[in-house]
């Protein structure tokens, strides 16, 4: 079976700083994956690049067999993002963001109204995003990356800076889209049990490098560590929350 994604030798360097260095990712269909690391290890970079936001050094990028350069409008069909800050016009209710975004992809009413549902902001129709908690946008930039029904959805950070409850929420929306779903997922993460919870395998990123992947009960039983924190620890000196 050929990946639904694959990223060859992607090197990227901002001035003096080399953030990544020639990383390898591939990633299958239906396939959830979490990208782990201390602040400046290249995760953001690395999904940046492979959302076609950023450009590599050098490498190359291909989605179900197509490149950003000349097939751009066909990869953002079947694509989904949600980056860590996410920013609405304040003055405009919930179902009219929706439907706003839903005009750039020529979404159906019952697909805004489907996912609505499954993000649970059925009873915020009609509230201002200015007025919605701090998961509860989470969960429209959510919704607003699955209008398209995307065959990848990619996430940087979805659940920092959220309370323990809403965070759980956001944990639980995304496993029922696995069940329910062939969607495949990139995640960023600092939390280390979010990716446990959520996703089939791991890539530990250090200072722009792949560490190590594999799932997680793969690493623990192969470096006799409790958790991959103390993992990440015992490899680099750093824990996976550090400056989160």
């Amino acid at each position: 079976m050929n990946p639904l994604l694959e990223a060859t030798a992607i090197s990227k360097s901002f001035k003096s700083v080399k953030a990544l260095k020639g990383v390898d990712i591939k990633l299958m269909s239906g396939e959830f994956l979490a990208l782990l690391g201390p602040n400046g290890a290249g995760k953001t970079t690395l999904v940046e690049i492979i959302e076609g936001i950023q450009k590599p050094d050098t490498g190359t990028v291909f989605i179900k067999g197509m490149n950003w350069k000349e097939h751009r409008h066909k990869i953002h069909q079947i694509i989904g993002i949600s980056l860590q800050e996410t920013f609405f016009f304040e003055r405009i209710n919930v179902v009219e963001t929706l439907n706003l975004f839903a005009t750039f992809f020529n979404s159906s009413k019952k697909q805004v109204e489907k996912v609505l549902n499954q993000v649970g902001l059925q009873d915020k129709l009609k509230a201002w995003t200015m007025h919605l908690s701090g998961g509860q946008r989470q969960r429209l930039a959510l919704a607003i990356a699955m209008l398209n029904e995307p065959e990848l959805l990619l996430l940087d950070e979805p659940t920092t800076g959220l309370d323990p409850n809403a965070r759980r929420e956001i944990w639980d929306l995304l496993f029922n889209l696995k069940k329910t779903s062939p969607t495949s997922m990139i995640l960023t993460t600092h939390y280390m049990e979010e990716a446990e919870y959520l996703c089939d395998r791991v890539i530990l990123l250090s200072q722009g490098s792949i560490l190590m992947e594999g799932t997680v009960t793969k690493l623990l039983n192969e470096s006799g560590c409790k958790n991959l924190d103390e993992l990440f620890l015992a490899k680099t000196g750093k824990r996976l929350e550090e400056n989160q």
